[in-house]
C-alpha cells in the first residue's frame, strides 16, 4: 500500500523503515504539514499518516477523500485535532497509537518542572555569555510542596509516584480516581481545592470538549501566587510560572 507520511521528522524515519520491513508498504515521506494547501500531495495514496500538528479538519478530510484516501493513521495517541464526525460521514477510517511509554511523558514533565524551578534554561543561556551570577536563579525545595495532578491515568499516576518520591504532598482530580494512587497516599479533591492548595499543577488529561479551557479565568483566580503550571499535553510541552500580574 502507498502511504503518504506528513510532518515526517528525521528521528522517525529509521523507526518507520524498520517497522515497515515486514509489511513492505511504499512510504512517501513529506516534511510538509498537512493542510488544505498540501493535501493534494496525498493524491493517489489510499493511506495517510499524520502527526499531532497536522490539520485534519473537515475541509482537509474532504480533500483527502476526493483524492482517494481511505485510511488515516495517526502517529499519536491524541486525536483532538481530527474532525471525527466528518471522517465518519466521509467513510474514512482513523487509527491512532493506543499507548506508549507513560514514563517518558511523566519524566519529561518532571524535567520541565525542575528546569522551571531551578531556572536551568536561564542559567544555561547566562553561562554561555560567561555570566556566572546566581542572581534571580534561586529555586526552592520540592520536598514538602503540594503538587496537584489533573488526570491520573497511566501518565498521571507515574508522575504522582515520582512526586511522592521527591517528598511532595500530592493532590489529584479525576472523574475516575485511581485506586493505586490512593494506596500510595494521593488525596483526591475537587478542582477548586486542588487549585487553591497546590504549589505546582500538572495537567495529564486528554484534550476533549469537557477539558478544553480547563484552566480558565476562574481556575487561575483560585491558584496561588507563583504557582507552576506544567502541561505536557501541549505540543512539545510547556511550563510557566504564574504571578499575580497575570490574573
Amino acid at each position: 500500500m502507498k502511504v503518504a507520511i506528513f510532518s515526517s521528522h528525521r528521528f522517525e524515519r529509521s523507526f518507520l523503515e524498520k517497522s515497515n520491513q515486514a509489511h513492505r508498504h511504499t512510504l512517501h515521506l513529506f516534511e510538509a504539514r498537512l493542510n488544505t494547501q498540501t493535501a493534494p500531495l496525498a493524491a493517489g495514496f489510499p493511506a495517510v499518516s499524520c502527526f499531532v500538528t497536522d490539520d485534519l479538519t473537515q475541509a482537509v478530510l474532504e480533500q483527502l477523500k476526493q483524492e482517494g484516501t481511505r485510511l488515516i493513521a495517526l502517529r499519536s495517541a491524541g486525536f483532538d485535532h481530527v474532525d471525527l464526525e466528518a471522517a465518519h460521514r466521509l467513510g474514512l477510517t482513523v487509527t491512532r497509537v493506543p499507548t506508549y511509554s507513560p514514563y517518558a511523558v511523566a519524566e519529561f514533565a518532571v524535567g520541565l518542572l525542575l528546569s522551571l524551578n531551578r531556572k536551568i534554561h536561564r542559567a544555561h543561556a547566562r553561562v554561555r555569555e560567561q555570566n556566572f551570577s546566581l542572581e534571580g536563579l534561586m529555586g526552592f525545595d520540592l520536598h514538602g510542596c503540594t503538587v496537584g495532578i489533573v488526570g491520573t491515568g497511566n501518565i498521571g499516576s507515574v508522575f504522582a509516584r515520582i512526586m511522592l518520591e521527591f517528598g511532595c504532598h500530592v493532590l489529584a482530580n479525576d472523574p475516575v480516581p485511581n485506586e493505586n494512587c490512593k494506596q500510595l497516599g494521593v488525596r483526591y479533591v475537587s478542582p477548586v481545592e486542588l487549585y487553591e492548595q497546590s504549589d505546582i499543577v500538572s495537567l495529564h488529561c486528554p484534550l476533549t470538549k469537557q477539558t478544553r479551557h480547563l484552566v480558565d479565568d476562574t481556575a487561575l483566580a483560585a491558584m496561588k501566587k507563583d504557582v507552576m503550571l506544567i502541561n505536557t499535553r501541549a505540543a512539545g510541552g510547556s511550563s510557566i510560572r504564574l504571578r499575580s500580574s497575570v490574573r
